[in-house]
């Protein structure tokens, strides 16, 4: 009787450490449970994305959020250059949870096993309502038609 209770209760740690560790990487913002407003119709949050981008993102995704060339074609070392994050590029297929989550912790804990990324992740550098208003930033930038398919991405997924 006593080893079933034993075993019971590991089995009970370890699913609670691995829920633990994939809700570290999939919530959005440990403190509160949810991510800051992106708006790209608030014109403060906007500008304020705007420096946030031109400081943390250009250099890689483009001052016109054009991305590096040939962005689907692996480079030598087996990475992906920088996607665009215009109308071009596949940004505004992914809700803002997905995105907000990718730029606070990077790409590797959503990417399949050995998948290698040069996107950093901004814990630590960026707030939380700093990443929110360079994603509003980002999305001002899309077309209305383009905006419009994310919104409902953004219902259809929750957020």
């Amino acid at each position: 009787m006593k080893r079933t209770r034993w075993i019971a209760l590991g089995v009970t740690l370890l699913v609670a450490a691995g829920g633990g560790a994939a809700w570290q990487f999939a919530a959005p913002s440990p403190a509160s449970g949810a991510i800051p407003p992106i708006d790209p119709g608030n014109t403060e949050q906007v500008a304020l994305g705007r420096d946030i981008y031109a400081a943390q993102c250009a250099a890689c995704h483009g001052t016109r959020l054009e991305g590096q060339p040939d962005w689907q074609v692996r480079l030598p070392d087996g990475r992906l250059p920088a996607p665009p994050h215009d109308a071009s590029g596949h940004t505004w297929h992914h809700p803002d949870s997905q995105l907000f989550a990718m730029t606070k912790y990077g790409i590797e804990p959503f990417a399949p096993k050995g998948y290698e990324s040069d996107m950093p992740a901004f814990r630590g550098i960026l707030t939380d309502t700093e990443i929110a208003a360079a994603l509003a930033y980002i999305k001002s930038r899309w077309p209305q038609d383009i905006r419009q398919r994310h919104d409902a991405l953004n219902r259809a997924k929750g957020k």
